[in-house]
């Protein structure tokens, strides 16, 4: 559906980790995962947008979300399109939307929950690259660990009942209420199918976590 985009979330255990094989549909959700944090982690790049403009979907609900995008990503000028990501995110001060777990579920930056994360990522053996400014709990952070999560770059290869564990923990309770506050935003255009997109993946996410049960 999308291909796998490496953004500037780059997580140190990645280099040493040992390769697994990966099927199919965890390919799809880990590209996913990938895909999103592009998009939400910083102003997206020229390639970035160049990539988007030529991606293929099919007709079902996310595809279509997808089309969108792409249609947006060729229709919209460069310059407009950072302009709408920094007045979302970033703004004179802060943005409109703070896309940090600790905000959403405390209404404080670098609260609890990016302590309980941080303690998480300890024992995973995840740690973020100095030049990364950011409070891990960002949500790109967060999405950049699920694609490690999924494709086994972190030391081991983590079952679905391990990267349930982690959705549950630190996305669950939040992330979709993001993704609902990007898809209304009043200054979003291009933004607010990358909404879509992220809440209809979530949903789909939750959903195949609840029925698999081996894990």
């Amino acid at each position: 559906m999308v291909n796998s985009i490496i953004g500037r979330y780059i997580l140190s255990s990645l280099s040493t980790a040992k390769s697994y094989i990966i099927d199919s549909e965890d390919q799809l959700r880990a590209d996913m995962y990938s895909f999103l944090a592009s998009l939400l982690r910083k102003e997206p790049s020229a390639e970035l947008i160049k990539q988007i403009t030529i991606l293929e979907s099919d007709d079902s609900s996310i595809g279509k979300s997808i089309k969108i995008l792409s249609k947006l990503a060729s229709s919209l000028d460069l310059p407009s399109i950072r302009d709408e990501y920094v007045r979302i995110f970033i703004g004179v001060g802060r943005g409109e939307i703070l896309p940090f777990a600790s905000y959403y579920l405390t209404g404080f930056l670098k609260d609890k929950p990016l302590a309980k994360l941080r303690n998480d990522m300890k024992e995973i053996g995840i740690e973020i690259e100095a030049d990364v400014k950011e409070p891990e709990d960002h949500i790109a952070s967060l999405f950049d660990m699920m694609t490690g999560l999924i494709l086994g770059k972190f030391t081991r290869n983590y079952t679905i009942g391990e990267q349930r564990d982690f959705f549950n923990k630190h996305l669950a309770p939040w992330a979709d209420l993001l993704m609902r506050d990007i898809e209304s935003s009043k200054i979003a255009v291009f933004y607010s199918p990358v909404g879509t997109i992220g809440r209809e993946f979530l949903e789909i996410e939750r959903s195949s976590f609840k029925m698999d049960v081996t894990g």
